[in-house]
């Protein structure tokens, strides 16, 4: 099982946090810093989201349809039911970061990477990626104003004000400016990787920073901590099934219910923590905690099943039923070819 390396730097930012959090002045530089650093992350994200590539996936629109669903309908709807086990095993705190990670955007790049492993239809997940991460943009923040309301950060129109030229405005602009810087940022991907995953860092360490100074982690207990780690793989495990055999039931090939299996049971830490940031304000670090650890669990639950799915005797049957077919077609292209 996989331990992403970008989990540790997180957790050790977290305890960089808890032990030297930034105060007064140095906070009001941190949150600035942190500020344009999420503004930057949206506009990279701009520049490399393929719109053309998100749209052109719609011709096979019942997966997109489907996949889109999972992350903004289903995911959503299992947020909102586990309202009920508060206090029993959540806080509120704690069930507003939950109710938030429902909200977030479907991932790209471990949706492509474990839809490959798999051996499922590769181009439906880019495609379903790209194109829940291109609708995640505004309806994330739209859904948590619905359903967080006040008690998710106060969400206002300031909020929605501040949403707007943080999140959206750097985005759009990234978008119309990928045409002319499309291609350096592709070539330089790694180095703009790494000032991705550096900003999201500085937003952990203001968020968390913040947290501390005004003593909200006194809400978290180690019992509240387990509990929300049952609800998440509870969470995960219902998405599992649904997405993989009620895409069955829907009557979508094996390759197909792969894609929309990936693509529809995860959650963007990338899109999602700076979101969280400009959505919660002071009680950001609470909400991203759900999101981060959910992050951990899906990127080794999912990496079983798609070594499982692999090397499944269904994806043996599909493979060895394909490979007489061709060359059944071969054998008479061969023999209708003039000699």
């Amino acid at each position: 099982m996989p331990i992403d390396p970008y989990i540790v730097l997180l957790l050790a930012t977290v305890g960089i946090a808890a032990l030297l959090p930034a105060r007064g002045s140095a906070a009001h530089v941190a949150s600035g810093a942190s500020t344009a650093a999420i503004a930057l992350l949206f506009f990279l994200y701009g520049v490399r989201l393929s719109t053309r590539e998100a749209l052109d996936g719609l011709k096979h629109w019942r997966l997109h349809v489907t996949v889109l669903a999972c992350t903004f309908v289903l995911f959503p709807l299992l947020g909102l039911a586990a309202g009920g086990l508060v206090p029993v095993l959540l806080n509120q705190p704690l069930y507003q970061g939950l109710l938030f990670l429902t909200l977030v955007p479907s991932t790209i790049q471990s949706s492509i990477a474990f839809t490959s492993i798999a051996r499922g239809n590769v181009p439906a997940a880019i495609c379903a990626g790209s194109f829940s991460s291109l609708v995640g943009i505004i309806l994330t923040p739209l859904l948590a104003a619905v359903l967080l309301g006040s008690g998710g950060g106060g969400f206002s129109g300031h909020s929605l004000v501040t949403i707007v030229l943080q999140l959206l405005v750097p985005f759009v602009a990234g978008q119309l400016l990928r045409p002319w810087i499309g291609g350096f940022v592709t070539r330089h991907k790694k180095v703009l990787g790494l000032v991705d995953r550096g900003s999201i860092l500085l937003v952990v360490y203001t968020a968390f920073s913040e947290g501390m100074v005004r003593g909200i982690w006194h809400q978290v207990s180690p019992v509240r901590l387990g509990g929300l780690l049952v609800v998440e793989a509870l969470l995960l495990a219902v998405m599992l099934a649904l997405t993989w055999y009620g895409t069955r039931a829907l009557g979508f090939s094996r390759e197909d219910r792969i894609a929309v299996q990936f693509a529809g049971s995860k959650k963007s830490l990338a899109s999602g923590l700076p979101m969280a940031s400009v959505l919660f304000g002071a009680h950001a670090s609470l909400a991203v905690l759900p999101l981060m650890l959910f992050h951990q669990m899906q990127l080794m639950v999912c990496a079983v099943i798609a070594k499982r799915r692999a090397r499944d005797p269904e994806a043996r049957e599909e493979t060895a039923g394909r490979a007489p077919a061709a060359a059944s077609r071969t054998a008479v292209g061969t023999a209708d070819r003039p000699r």
